[in-house]
């Protein structure tokens, strides 16, 4: 590195250009990588606001993870990866040969990624460094993603409301999702404040799957039944072209669970074309109100087809009617139970009476003073089906 003045060492210490290659032959900058300095002394080194400056400009690109991973396997000669917060690559480069550095990326209490590096042992103290300009590469990512939702939530809230133009869904078929954060903010205006802003990051969780997948698609935040209503908002809700519709549930919950770190209720509607919006809408809903509140995800598609009519409160009477006359027997609830066990049993009366631990005349018995008060037969599939249904409701 001899400078035409013979002066090698001033030719090390200046700032280097924006080509990466220089940082590995001076060993200036690899001293102050690989022993320990005073916080003075450490501000003193000429290359470090050049290092500083290179990946801050990486981080705030138009590509941000991309051009970092890409800086920092060419200034360390090894390698880098950032992935999303559900595990899903989002840029790497250089050569991954070995056990890597890994660094959980966390903003506040939200999980937004990992960055993994490969590099030297020299490089070693690089790497906490790495993981701060990696976490404002994915904030950098997420406000890009933030400004393109929320030109596709007026779209979407247009076409919810019935006033957009249903052109614009396409030819593809596509699936509505609905989420819920399972938390309980309260009430109050701080409460609203902090369910609207949580809502509005698990939107973004969501945002960041569908882009991060290659799937273009809109998503909106709703509040008490009406799109667009930011101040209360209940739900987000995304729509996007889809083929698999379990699979693509799945990975959505977990990517919004992984990225938000608290539990969420997932419902996802079937596939649906055109004007169909309307329906797609309505069987998320309904998916998502089979969601415990516990958290979890529901595909309407694979929902007891009785769901919405045995939790609906339809047959309360016919339910409450149907238990006030076994009690009346008076035998603490034996005969229910026995009448339970013989609507769930696939096989003889015999083998049912050694299931239930009591002698197959008395499981007769039982049988017969339940049709008594129930006046029918348990032959009669009308009456079969008046108890399949008070026993499922509620």
């Amino acid at each position: 590195m001899q400078s035409g003045n013979g002066n090698s060492s001033a030719n090390c210490h200046r700032a280097p250009t924006m080509h990466l290659a220089p940082w590995r032959a001076c060993p200036a900058m690899l001293r102050v990588m690989s022993r320990p300095l005073s916080l003075a002394r450490l501000l003193a080194e000429p290359g470090l606001l050049a290092l500083l400056g290179q990946l801050r400009q990486a981080a705030t690109g138009p590509q941000p993870e991309r051009a970092l991973v890409r800086q920092l396997a060419e200034l360390t000669g090894g390698g880098a990866e950032i992935r999303a917060s559900w595990g899903e690559v989002v840029a790497a480069a250089g050569v991954q040969e070995g056990e890597g550095q890994p660094f959980p990326l966390a903003h506040g209490r939200r999980q937004v990624g990992r960055l993994t590096l490969w590099a030297p042992p020299e490089w070693t103290a690089l790497g906490p460094l790495a993981a701060e300009y990696a976490l404002l590469s994915r904030l950098q990512s997420a406000a890009a993603g933030a400004a393109r939702r929320r030109v596709g939530e007026r779209t979407l809230d247009a076409l919810l409301s019935g006033q957009g133009d249903p052109a614009a869904l396409g030819d593809e078929a596509y699936v509505v999702a609905v989420a819920a954060l399972a938390q309980d903010f309260g009430s109050g205006a701080s409460a609203r404040a902090a369910q609207a802003h949580a809502l509005d990051v698990l939107a973004g969780a969501g945002e960041g799957y569908l882009v991060g997948s290659g799937r273009r698609g809109l998503c909106t935040v709703q509040g008490d039944g009406t799109a667009g209503d930011r101040a209360t908002g209940e739900r987000a809700l995304w729509l996007w072209p889809a083929a698999d519709v379990q699979r693509e549930a799945a990975e959505l919950y977990a990517a919004l669970t992984e990225s938000t770190g608290q539990p969420v209720r997932l419902g996802v509607g079937g596939l649906h074309r055109g004007r169909a919006l309307a329906a797609a809408h309505a069987e998320a809903r309904q998916a998502l109100a089979a969601v415990p509140a516990s958290g979890g995800v529901q595909v309407f598609g694979e929902l007891d087809p009785l769901y919405a009519l045995l939790t609906g409160g339809a047959l309360d009477t016919l339910r409450s009617q149907t238990l006030a006359r076994l009690a009346a027997l008076g035998d603490d609830g034996r005969t229910e139970a026995t009448l339970r066990a013989y609507l769930a049993h696939r096989g003889t009366l015999n083998e049912l009476a050694a299931r239930q631990h009591v002698h197959v005349n008395t499981l007769r018995y039982r049988l017969r003073r339940a049709e008594e008060v129930l006046g029918g037969s348990l032959t009669d599939p009308a009456l079969l089906a008046r108890l399949y249904l008070a026993f499922g409701a509620g």
